[in-house]
């Protein structure tokens, strides 16, 4: 057996809000590892929505949520594959420390997020979550597949801007949190073969410095660098990892594909809570997704109440 993972983000750009990286990793027969995953799964899911419900979407984040149904899609896609890994999650913040262990304790230093938690599922019309979960694990049972675990990596404001500040650009930030949720993949199954899938992150083309500190021990081996994608194969004994980046990775690998709406459904509950908060504290604030043009529009409207309640701007506005 081996892993089959995929990475990707989410948040990347705007000026309110987390940047959040997960990944999501499969369990499959070696013979399996260079397949199409949503082949092997077609029977119960599907790379495209589907007006019937009859198969479970697993696409990129942002085709799901612009769909009919937004978040509900979104919703039901991560609560579903959860559950076909035997977890089903109550509320935002036991997801959190499922995923990513520790998190929720961050949310304490942030007043908007402080001592509320939200039930999930959040959105109306997700529907029978076990009922689809059910379908899914049968198939992949099947072919001998399993999720082997969703891992995550959520970076709210503050904490975001302290590693810009130290770094001194965004992009070692995300690759430094791309690492991590790496790290976390391999140690999650010490003696396997493992295979990742990485969307590529921020534009560049050459990850060989990066992988070398990060993987220490490993011998590393140069497949590819083009602008398509960036390959590699790291050897330790007889442990093997292929990492490759890619352009719209989302759309090539069913699990960069799942991972996207990991981080896009973790960003979008964190925003709820934002938004939740601040329409409490401001008569007729509109909520914000937190990109740049509505971000610097919700400042606006919301300066006067931060000023009075002398916000720290470096707890609630990112750095570009």
């Amino acid at each position: 057996m081996a892993l089959l993972a995929g990475i990707d983000e989410a948040g990347f750009g705007p000026l309110l809000g987390p940047l959040v990286v997960s990944g999501a990793v499969f369990r499959v027969p070696d013979c399996r590892l260079n397949h199409c995953l949503w082949e092997t799964l077609r029977a119960t899911c599907t790379a495209t929505p589907d007006r019937s419900r009859h198969r479970l979407p697993i696409a990129d984040s942002k085709r799901l949520y612009r769909s009919p149904g937004g978040l509900s899609r979104l919703e039901r896609t991560a609560l579903v594959m959860l559950a076909v890994g035997g977890i089903r999650p109550p509320s935002w913040r036991v997801l959190l420390d499922k995923l990513a262990p520790g998190a929720s304790k961050q949310l304490d230093r942030y007043t908007w997020y402080a001592g509320t938690d939200v039930s999930l599922p959040l959105a109306d019309g997700v529907g029978d979550i076990g009922t689809q979960a059910n379908a899914v694990l049968r198939e992949c049972t099947e072919q001998g597949v399993s999720l082997a675990g969703v891992f995550s990596e959520p970076l709210p404001e503050g904490h975001y801007n302290r590693l810009v500040g130290q770094t001194r650009n965004k992009s070692v930030v995300l690759l430094g949190l791309a690492l991590r949720v790496v790290d976390r993949i391999m140690q999650s199954a010490p003696g396997e073969r493992v295979r990742l899938h990485v969307d590529r992150l921020g534009g560049r083309w050459h990850y060989r410095d990066a992988l070398m500190t990060a993987m220490c021990g490993y011998d590393l081996q140069i497949l590819e660098e083009s602008a398509a994608r960036s390959a590699y194969r790291l050897v330790r004994t007889s442990r093997i990892c292929e990492i490759d980046f890619v352009t719209g990775g989302e759309s090539r690998h069913l699990p960069t594909a799942l991972a996207s709406v990991y981080s896009k459904y973790l960003r979008e509950l964190y925003m709820h809570v934002f938004n939740r908060y601040w329409s409490g504290q401001i008569a007729g604030l509109r909520a914000t997704a937190g990109y740049y043009s509505d971000a610097r529009r919700w400042l606006k409207e919301a300066a006067a109440e931060l000023t009075r309640r002398s916000i720290d701007r470096s707890m609630l506005v990112r750095q570009r």
